[in-house]
Order: C-alpha cells, then structure tokens, then sequence
C-alpha cells in the first residue's frame, strides 16, 4: 500500500485540474480513479482545488476526466433533455467516461446509467451517488433524487447555485401549477422596487441591507432568473419563509424607521385620499408611463387619464411652443 519515499511534488497539474498534496491523516477518503480507501497515514494523496476530485499519488497519471470546474467556467449550462438516453451501442459498449468495456449483463462489467446525462457509465465512473436531476425539477416539478454519474454529480454540485435558469423561456406553464413559484416572484419584483430607495439612502448602505441577499445576489439584479438551489428550497418552503422575513425587514426601514425613504413615497393624485403609497404595496398601481403611484381601485377606475403624464405633455407642449417663438 505504501507510495515510494521519493518526494512528491505539492502542486501537480493534470488535465485542467489543479492538485494539491493533501496532509490529513484521514482514512474516510475514497480515490475517484481506484475507488478504493485513501490510507491517509501511509499514503500520498491529492485534491483538485476545482471539482475536488481525490486520488492516490499513483491514480494521479491514470486520470482520464477532465476537471468540472473548468467546464462550469466555459460553459455554466444545464442538461434540460430529460435523460436524453442514446444506447450502450452508440457507446461502442464502453464507459462514457474511461471507456472500459461494459455490459448490461454486467460481464466483463456493470453499466450504469446516469440520469442526468443519460450514459453509461462502469462501476469505477459511476458509484450510484444522488442528485437531484434539473430537466425533472423544471419539467415535472420532480426534486427526487437520481442516479448520476461522480462527473455528473460534481458537475451539479458546482452549478447548484448559478442562476443559470430562465423559467420563463424554458418552462412559461410552471407559473399556473406551483402558487409558491408565483409568490416568490412577486416578492423579488417587490425588492427590485425596493432597491432604488437603498442605494440613495445613505443609513441603508451603512447598515448594508442590501447584503440580506449575498447569498441570491441574482434577486437584487433581476426577477428572471433562478439557480437549481433557488427551485429545491421553494419546493421544500424554505425560501418563501426566508424571503418573506427579508422582504418584511425592506418594507419597515422604508415606511417606517427612515424618513429620508419616507419622503419619497407618493400621494394618490386621483383621489388625493389615504396614506403615503409605495411602488410594492399590495394596494397600489404603477404607472408604465412616469412610474407614478395610485390606488389601484383609483388608478382601474381612471385607467384612462394619469395626472402626472398630463402634466409632462402639456410642460412639453409649452416648451415646444416657447422654442418655436424664440426661433420666429
């Protein structure tokens, strides 16, 4: 079991991955390339920094898969096919990723479907881990956990968390069949509104509200996107409770402890009636036009005619005429 006593270097590059000689003692290592133990007290062994991918020092010039972490950086897009399965013939009956020869026989060895991908896979490429596929989640709402292959279940692990998903190119009907898709998107529209009257007032940014977010820093940018990990926690409820707190916390500093965001709210102009109005009060209507807000049994009921856009076109129509008497 012992590696040579000769020194072994502590950065070594194969392959796109970045290896570094580990120092635990820690026999609960598996080699990704073997699948055997790592005894860490006799032997040399190393991580890819990347896709944290283990192996002996000897497994290292036998590594055939490439690292995931640079395919992340290339190209950050899910599988969205539903195990777009092509044959083991079309494999050349050979693992997908070391290309030993396979069966479904299981002679001369096992072939293992990954349900992601949709290949085939050897027991060595293929320890049967499980991940939740992301065409299922999006097309069937399904977050049970499947089969994938270690190169696919590093490939999800390290993609779980981009907002790499626009469900409304990719799957519009979800919105009618999951009510807690449609309150979370309410809710980031709601805090994009919110967002402006943060970076104008200077006790939000001292108090760094905005940093609620870091972790779903996609939420303060836009309302379209969404990560894997977005969709697992509205399904498990966990979002819409942590969103909501947030969304709570935004509203009370604007309409209630700053006075500075206070000032900024609006008066309804058609019935000139009521408390100050906010762009993400449930009660309101927004202007497309001038960003104006109403009431919104006000604003359907004069839908027509908004003041505020009156009052720019007729400025402008004096402008207008004020310059064409300036130029006689």
């Amino acid at each position: 079991l012992q590696d040579p006593d000769e020194d072994e270097p502590n950065i070594r590059v194969v392959l796109e991955h970045r290896f570094y000689k580990e120092k635990s003692k820690s026999v609960k290592q598996m080699c990704d390339k073997c699948s055997t133990i790592i005894w860490g007290l006799i032997q040399t062994w190393y991580t890819c920094t990347g896709c944290y991918y283990r192996c002996h020092s000897k497994c290292l010039p036998l590594v055939s898969r490439p690292c995931v972490r640079a395919k992340v950086s290339h190209q950050a897009e899910y599988q969205l096919s539903i195990c777009p399965e092509s044959g083991l013939d079309s494999q050349d009956y050979r693992c997908a990723e070391c290309r030993a020869p396979v069966s479904l026989r299981g002679v001369p060895s096992e072939a293992r479907q990954c349900d992601y991908t949709g290949l085939y896979y050897c027991s060595g490429c293929h320890w049967n881990d499980l991940a939740v596929v992301p065409a299922l989640a999006i097309h069937n709402w399904d977050f049970q956990p499947r089969k994938v292959s270690r190169c696919s279940m590093r490939y999800l692990a390290l993609m779980v968390s981009r907002p790499v998903l626009r469900l409304r190119e990719i799957n519009p009907l979800l919105f009618n069949y999951v009510e807690e898709l449609v309150e979370i998107r309410k809710l980031r529209q709601d805090i994009l509104l919110m967002k402006p009257y943060f970076i104008t007032c200077k006790e939000a940014m001292e108090a760094r509200l905005l940093l609620q977010l870091q972790d779903r820093q996609h939420f303060v940018e836009n309302d379209e996107m969404y990560s894997l990990q977005d969709l697992i926690d509205i399904e498990a409820g966990r979002l819409s409770c942590s969103l909501t707190e947030i969304h709570t916390l935004f509203a009370k500093h604007i309409k209630l402890d700053c006075e500075r965001c206070q000032a900024k709210g609006f008066v309804c102009e058609l019935c000139k009636e009521g408390d100050v109005l906010f762009p993400f009060d449930s009660h309101t209507s927004v202007c497309t036009d001038c960003s104006a807000v109403f009431h919104r049994d006000c604003y359907y009921d004069n839908s027509t005619t908004c003041p505020k856009c009156a009052r720019l076109s007729l400025r402008k129509q004096s402008l207008f005429q004020e310059t064409g008497m300036e130029a006689e």
